[in-house]
């Protein structure tokens, strides 16, 4: 479901600092900057613009076994139950491939969880000590 005041479109070089400034963790960890700037170059990134400011972002790979995975989904926290996850997941569900689209996200993040449920992703296995303290779970969604 598509909301008016949320704009989707494939990041830019020019987008860098935005996402930096929504998902702080991009400025201290050296590898979701590479990742994102890769995904950026590879034109696998997209950003969710909300009121003029990047809200969210996400990123796209084939680097889960050959399948399209989303490596990143990220939802400043005050966009948070807003609607801007879904419309990152949306699209990129348009964009993907393959016929099915994998994820994952840590068992404690509740509200990824619930994002991915309802878009109709199904468990797909779990992968323990990533962090010794929160399994890490796998999602599939088949897309025709």
């Amino acid at each position: 479901m598509a909301r008016r005041d949320l704009l989707v479109r494939l990041a830019a070089t020019k987008d860098r600092r935005a996402i930096s400034a929504c998902d702080p963790s991009v400025a201290r960890e050296l590898n979701r900057r590479e990742l994102i700037d890769s995904a950026i170059a590879a034109r696998q990134c997209w950003v969710v613009e909300r009121g003029g400011a990047v809200a969210g972002y996400g990123v796209l790979t084939t680097n889960f076994f050959a399948r399209d995975f989303v490596a990143l989904l990220f939802v400043a926290e005050a966009h948070r139950r807003n609607g801007v996850g879904n419309a990152i997941l949306e699209t990129v569900e348009q964009a993907r491939r393959g016929d099915r689209l994998f994820t994952s996200t840590s068992e404690s993040n509740l509200a990824m969880r619930a994002l991915l449920t309802s878009r109709h992703y199904e468990p797909s296995g779990t992968i323990l000590n990533l962090d010794p303290a929160d399994a890490e779970l796998v999602f599939v969604k088949f897309l025709r």
